[in-house]
């Protein structure tokens, strides 16, 4: 009998192992990716390199949040990157015209922190409607949001006629001044990363630690039965997608403010580099599982592989190329783990 257990233990091994690898394959590659980087890319390991990425993946990051959100419900949010636009250009436009009160005939200015909040507003209303959209009229998630896309797209064009608004520096006299501090530096840590650690604490204890978050994950899980379970499956829905949506804003605001300037095809297939920074970090496609935790992991996956890319001179189209196959192995691997969960959960149950 000890030779018999002995031999099992052996023979589980392999499979052990191979788990851990699976579990830990995001690290794994972000390791490799800065250690490939590093001597292929020249000034990769400078410091405004580095600080670059940094500012680089607190916007994936930011906007993998709520990505990670709406797919551990089993959903999908294509309508971010539009919104990322269209919320840099409402904050440029408050700030550039303000807001026109014509039947008075006058402009009204909004200070800095007034303007961000009527940003992040404006995105977790639009993530609202996504909500209500998939859920009162059961429209898939994906044409939901796929035509939110263009919709929030087309208005960011609207609002300027495809024009930018340059030089978002305010002025003193209407008190509007100091918008291009969300896209600085503390010291030397970017103002967008410390925003990142902020929501991902919130993000993440809510997650984990109260009832909101095992609704999110229990719906992912298996609808059906949380809703059984008394979840109100359509409010938690909605409320990942205004998520999702504030999100985004949040990012607007950041992307304008790096910029000094809002333009309306900012954050263009962003939401292709949220799916990845979300998948990448172990969050599954099927939905019921993921953390906040893994998607930062991702996130710093996406920023150092699109920005190495550049410093190495790869074409924008072979970058596509490339964040395009990422995303399908990563799905791959993801579905691979849970088929080795299940047959080494299968293995267990049957040995007892």
């Amino acid at each position: 009998m000890k030779n018999i257990a002995v031999k099992k233990a052996k023979s589980d091994a392999p499979s052990s192992l191979g788990m851990i690898l699976l579990k830990g394959r995001t690290f794994i590659a972000l390791i490799l990716l800065f250690i490939f980087f590093s001597f292929t890319a020249q000034n990769f390991l400078n410091p405004a390199s580095l600080l670059l990425i940094a500012k680089h993946v607190a916007l994936y990051g930011i906007l993998g949040i709520g990505m990670t959100y709406v797919i551990i419900t089993g959903g999908i949010d294509l309508s971010v990157g539009a919104i990322v636009g269209l919320g840099g250009m409402i904050a440029g436009g408050l700030i550039d015209e303000g807001l026109p009160l014509q039947m008075f005939g006058v402009n009204l200015y909004f200070n800095v922190p007034a303007i961000c909040l009527i940003v992040i507003l404006l995105g977790a209303l639009i993530g609202a409607f996504n909500g209500l959209i998939i859920t009162k009229f059961n429209v898939a998630p994906f044409i939901a949001t796929l035509g939110m896309m263009y919709v929030a797209r087309g208005f960011a064009m609207l609002r300027s006629n495809g024009a930018t608004f340059p030089n978002l520096v305010g002025s003193a006299e209407l008190g509007n001044t100091g918008f291009e501090f969300w896209g600085g530096n503390v010291g030397t840590i970017p103002v967008a990363a410390i925003i990142l650690i902020i929501i991902a604490i919130i993000t993440a204890i809510i997650l984990k630690k109260t009832p909101t978050g095992w609704h999110i994950l229990s719906i992912g899980g298996n609808e059906r039965a949380a809703k059984l379970s008394g979840v109100k499956v359509n409010k938690v829905k909605i409320l990942v997608y205004v998520v999702s949506g504030a999100c985004a804003a949040v990012v607007g605001i950041i992307t304008a403010s790096q910029l000094v300037a809002a333009n309306p095809s900012s954050g263009e297939s962003w939401e292709m580099n949220a799916i990845a920074a979300t998948v990448l970090g172990g969050t599954s496609m099927a939905g019921g599982i993921g953390t906040i935790g893994g998607t930062i992991v991702g996130a710093f996956v996406i920023g150092i592989l699109n920005d190495g890319m550049v410093m190495c001179g790869v074409s924008e189209f072979w970058q596509m190329v490339i964040k395009g196959v990422v995303i399908v192995l990563a799905v791959i691997v993801d579905q691979f783990q849970r088929n080795m969960q299940a047959k080494m959960a299968l293995q267990q149950r049957s040995s007892k």
